[in-house]
């Protein structure tokens, strides 16, 4: 793979198309349309209101780029859709249920552009949606005869769980600083990327080194999911992000730009977000700081790197048309916008 600008502009919608284009010709289209039917049918419940956002989150959609990553896996063994189709739709409903989650602590009023669960319904609905989710998701993989695949489930949910309670707090020294960060975003993010990817190996028939292998894939690519994340947190406006820009710092969270630039650059305003939240009057003066001293770019050299590295771990065990099919979804994750 060729080294990733930060100053690419490829549009969102060129993007989607990518992604698209990767779905159609792996051969799992219809098979990602199945797993959405699915979705939307587990969420039966005699609690109208519990029926009803559960509904809205899953129409709210996304990529669904953790089901697809199950498949494209799965694709590595002996393909056999009745089994992937359990741990996929179990990714994207843990996943569900943790953004649910996310934005009661966050206190965040919208999501992909539409309003939250808690400003829609309630608080309490939305927490008892992100259990719902939880057993819902734990629910599809009950029947499951590889106790492995639960096994990837219940440890990336607890992972999540402790990394609402592992925060960033530092900004340097460099070295602990991307210690905290890279655990955060690992337990926050790249564990469900990991589970994903290790369940639909596994389930089709994949050896103990391709499921390891599917591991390091999936866990670096959700590393550089965050980090990339965390960039268009201060590089791309409201609009495209669906959240208000900034919100980051607005928050107080330390993430990887800051770090590293606040590594290279004496500029006291990169110190200000370890105090905690920042002013809001004050977060483009910080932002400009980050970029003049280039920690967009060295943020993206480390997303790229993530990539690299699991791409290289997977790179043995992948036919040629699966393993184009992986690059050009990390190319995906490299280049998007929202």
């Amino acid at each position: 793979m060729q080294p990733i600008a930060p100053t690419d502009n490829i549009p969102d919608a060129m993007i989607r198309g990518q992604l698209q284009h990767i779905i159609t010709h792996s051969g799992v289209a219809d098979d990602l349309v199945q797993v959405e039917m699915t979705m939307l049918a587990r969420l039966a419940s005699s609690q109208p209101a519990l029926r009803e956002a559960g509904t809205y989150t899953v129409k709210a959609g996304g990529k669904r780029l953790r089901a697809l990553l199950v498949l494209l896996a799965a694709r590595i063994g002996n393909y056999d859709f009745t089994r992937a189709v359990h741990p996929a739709v179990a990714i994207e409903l843990l996943h569900a249920a943790s953004l649910v989650h996310d934005d009661v602590i966050d206190h965040a009023s919208s999501r992909r552009g539409r309003a939250t669960v808690h400003m829609t319904w309630s608080r309490d609905v939305a927490l008892a949606l992100g259990d719902f989710l939880f057993g819902v998701a734990a629910h599809e993989l009950a029947g499951e005869p590889d106790p492995r695949i639960i096994g990837f489930y219940v440890h990336a949910a607890q992972r999540m769980i402790e990394g609402e309670l592992n925060p960033v707090t530092l900004v340097e020294p460099t070295a602990e600083a991307e210690h905290q960060y890279y655990r955060k975003i690992g337990y926050k993010t790249a564990v469900l990327f990991e589970a994903a990817c290790k369940s639909g190996i596994a389930v089709c028939g994949g050896s103990e080194a391709a499921v390891a292998a599917l591991g390091v894939f999936g866990y670096q690519l959700g590393l550089a999911f965050q980090i990339v994340d965390d960039i268009l947190d201060m590089v791309e406006s409201s609009e495209i992000l669906g959240k208000p820009a900034g919100n980051d710092l607005r928050e107080g969270t330390i993430t990887l730009p800051l770090i590293l630039a606040a590594a290279v650059s004496d500029a006291p305003v990169l110190r200000l977000p370890a105090a905690g939240p920042v002013d809001a009057p004050l977060v483009p003066t910080i932002i400009d700081a980050i970029q003049v001293a280039g920690g967009i770019e060295l943020a993206y050299a480390a997303a790229q790197q993530c990539i690299q590295t699991g791409l290289a771990a997977v790179a043995p065990f992948a036919a040629p048309d699966v393993f184009a099919s992986l690059e050009s979804i990390a190319h995906v994750v490299l280049h998007r916008r929202a």
